[in-house]
């Protein structure tokens, strides 16, 4: 089971930068988007063979997640329940036979942490929302968390440790929810290895490889050993950030 996340930066212009080709040859069970900056009807872009579902935000041009599947969910939720976080398009739920996949792009910081005080409350209802989904079936959790988590997860730690995305309490944040149950898959299968999936637009950092890895795939604990392959597609460009990619053993049927 092929899952894919991606912070496209607006829909309209990655679908001008190859999306589509891109989308066709990663050929995905599950491909989740955020930042689609989009609102309904702004787009006609399906695919045979995938029936999608999206979350806009109340604002135009801002934010927004969608879902890509190959598989009809049992249920879809859009938003945790939350009003104060219900408003931005930030979270879309499918429920599956054997999991829950939550695709979510994370309110950033913004310069000069300003809005800090409401990402930590972000942080609490959404680990509490997956900690209630997880009571029932296992989470797969993906999308742009808007936090480097260790210092091997940017390239300048030292420099950013007070911006948004490598601030104490992000970082801090970040390590309650993997203690409450959950694993990083990608640094789970690759403990030691810096890699990257957003890089700014400005002084050339992609070419230079001046990155962070702020885009997860975050699953239960006990779906470890399903975990067959993750990876950062760094190589696919048509954003600031790359896609990732989670593939996870199915379950196999009882004879």
């Amino acid at each position: 089971m092929k899952f894919i996340s991606w912070n496209v930066n607006g829909l309209r212009a990655a679908a001008g930068k190859g999306f589509a080709d891109i989308f066709i040859g990663l050929d995905a069970d599950f491909f989740c988007l955020q930042e689609t900056k989009l609102q309904a009807g702004q787009i006609d872009l399906e695919f045979p063979g995938y029936r999608s579902f999206w979350n806009y935000a109340d604002k135009k041009g801002y934010s927004g997640t969608a879902i890509y599947t190959k598989h009809d969910p049992l249920s879809v939720t859009y938003g945790i329940g939350v009003d104060d976080h219900d408003h931005e398009g930030r979270v879309i739920t499918l429920e599956m036979p054997d999991y829950y996949l939550v695709c979510a792009y994370v309110p950033n910081s913004q310069d000069g942490l300003r809005r800090l005080d409401y990402r930590m409350q972000w942080e609490d209802a959404m680990r509490a929302y997956l900690q209630k989904l997880d009571a029932v079936k296992p989470v797969v959790f993906c999308g742009d968390l808007n936090v480097a988590h260790e210092e091997i997860d940017l390239k300048n730690p030292a420099t950013n440790h007070f911006n948004a995305g490598f601030s104490d309490e992000e970082r801090a944040k970040f390590g309650e929810l993997l203690a409450a149950g959950f694993t990083d898959s990608w640094r789970f299968q690759h403990p030691d290895e810096a890699k990257y999936s957003w890089w700014s637009y400005r002084m050339n950092a992609r070419e230079r490889n001046v990155g962070w890895r702020i885009d997860y795939f975050v699953v239960s604990d006990r779906l470890r050993p399903r975990i067959a392959s993750t990876d950062i597609l760094n190589g696919v460009f048509g954003s600031d950030h790359c896609p990732v990619e989670l593939v996870l053993d199915q379950v196999k049927q009882k004879e």
